[in-house]
């Protein structure tokens, strides 16, 4: 599992990635509107369903340059669900901030902490290096038995 800052720095990637998507779906889908007294400019959608001309090269036919639009209540569902999940992205976000280190702790309690995880790794350093000795010592000690057994030839 990654840690913390990794954890937000991918829910931030997903975050954005999710905006650009709504912003891209809004963009594409969104019902055109009527202007009374000016020509409608939405794409026909009789026109999207037939194959276009195939300039002489059989099975292949040209994609319209624009989506059809969605439905009005179908656009209005799907923009909530969008946003919905814009906001569940949101809070996830605001969990991980609130659970990094140091948040709610004044500079001074961070400085002492630091003295704390100081004196630690001091004690864990110093029985690391004991036990490197150690470790040493027992291979030196398996080397001379090693030498012992050795048969003649």
């Amino acid at each position: 599992m990654a840690d913390r800052l990794t954890q937000l720095q991918d829910c931030l990637d997903d975050l954005l990635t999710q905006m650009y998507a709504s912003l891209s779906y809004i963009q594409n889908r969104h019902p055109y509107g009527d202007i009374p007294g000016q020509p409608s400019q939405a794409p026909d959608p009789a026109a999207a369903s037939t194959p276009a001309a195939t300039n002489g090269e059989v099975g292949r036919s040209e994609a319209p340059e624009t989506p059809l639009p969605e439905a009005p209540d179908r656009f209005q569902a799907t923009m909530h669900e969008l946003a919905r999940d814009l906001v569940l992205k949101e809070q996830q976000i605001e969990i991980l901030i609130n659970s990094l280190p140091g948040i709610g702790a004044g500079e001074a309690d961070q400085n002492q902490r630091i003295r704390e995880l100081e004196a630690e790794l001091t004690v864990v350093e110093k029985e690391r290096a004991k036990a490197e000795k150690e470790r040493e010592r027992l291979v030196d000690a398996l080397g001379q038995v090693i030498v012992g057994v050795k048969r003649p030839a």
